[in-house]
């Protein structure tokens, strides 16, 4: 069975490391020197990293990047770049084609087999 809430849990609590390249140029576009808020990034990744697999914590990257002044941002901007699309790329649109190229038509070649009527919505 799939959980939603569990995968959004998931999810959330790597999204912050994947948004890195993301939040450093928005520190960059607000005024920030990219040698040094990379270099930032680096170290606060790293404690938040260590916060998560060392202690069991919740991932505080956000909170640690809102309370560096060198950033210039403040945590409710950091979490409005927390949407799951915009990093996920091409990946739904591939997976509407793979479903309508490969799978459908696997599935309407063997509906007799399979004794049912299937269809799959993304």
């Amino acid at each position: 069975m799939v959980y939603p809430k569990v995968i959004e849990k998931r999810l959330m609590a790597e999204l912050p490391f994947m948004a890195t390249e993301n939040i450093m140029m928005d520190a960059v576009k607000a005024g920030g020197d990219r040698q040094e808020l990379h270099e930032k990034i680096r170290q606060l990744s790293m404690e938040a990293g260590k916060n998560v697999k060392e202690k069991g914590l919740d991932n505080n990257l956000l909170e640690l990047i809102a309370a560096d002044p060198a950033f210039g941002l403040t945590l409710d901007e950091l979490k409005k770049t927390m949407d799951p699309s915009r990093y996920v790329g091409r990946a739904p649109k591939q997976v509407e084609e793979f479903l309508a190229e490969v799978v459908n038509p696997i599935l309407e070649e063997n509906r007799d087999v399979l004794g049912m009527t299937a269809e799959i919505f993304v």
